[in-house]
C-alpha cells in the first residue's frame, strides 16, 4: 500500500461527515452480501436486501395489525411490512437485517411486503 492511497484515505475520513462514513460501510456491507442497493431496486424485482432497522411501527391494515420497518442500507430506505404482525423477536431499531422478496416502487418509495428475512450480527442500539 502506498503513502499516497494510505493519505488519501486518512483526508477522506477527515473531510467526510460521520453519517456519510457510515453510508459508506453500510452500502460495502451491502456488497459483501452481494445484496441489491435498495436505490437500484426496480419496481416487481425479485430481491436481496440488506441494512439496519431505523424503526419499527405497528399499523392497522383492515381491521389487522401490520408490523412495518423502515431498512436503510447507505442508499436509501425500504418500507418492510409484515401483515398480520405486532412484532417478531429481535426485529428492533439498530439491528441488521437480509431480507428477500418482490419490490413494490411507488411514488419513490420501495416497499416489500411479507418479506423471508435473517437476522444478522453486528451493532444493535443501545448494545
Amino acid at each position: 500500500m502506498g503513502k499516497n492511497s494510505l493519505l488519501q484515505r486518512v483526508i477522506h475520513r477527515i473531510a467526510t461527515s460521520n453519517a456519510d462514513l457510515e453510508s459508506e460501510e453500510m452500502q460495502r456491507a451491502v456488497e459483501a452480501e452481494s445484496a441489491v442497493p435498495i436505490r437500484a431496486c426496480a419496481d416487481r424485482q425479485q430481491v436481496r436486501l440488506r441494512g439496519t432497522v431505523a424503526n419499527v411501527t405497528v399499523h392497522p391494515r383492515g381491521g389487522h395489525p401490520a408490523l412495518e420497518v423502515e431498512l436503510r442500507d447507505g442508499s436509501g430506505a425500504a418500507r418492510l411490512v409484515w401483515l398480520g404482525r405486532r412484532e417478531i423477536a429481535g426485529i428492533e431499531p439498530g439491528r441488521n437485517l437480509a431480507v428477500e422478496g418482490r419490490v413494490s416502487c411507488r411514488r419513490g418509495e420501495r416497499v416489500m411486503y411479507n418479506p423471508r428475512y435473517e437476522l444478522l450480527d453486528g451493532p444493535r442500539a443501545g448494545g
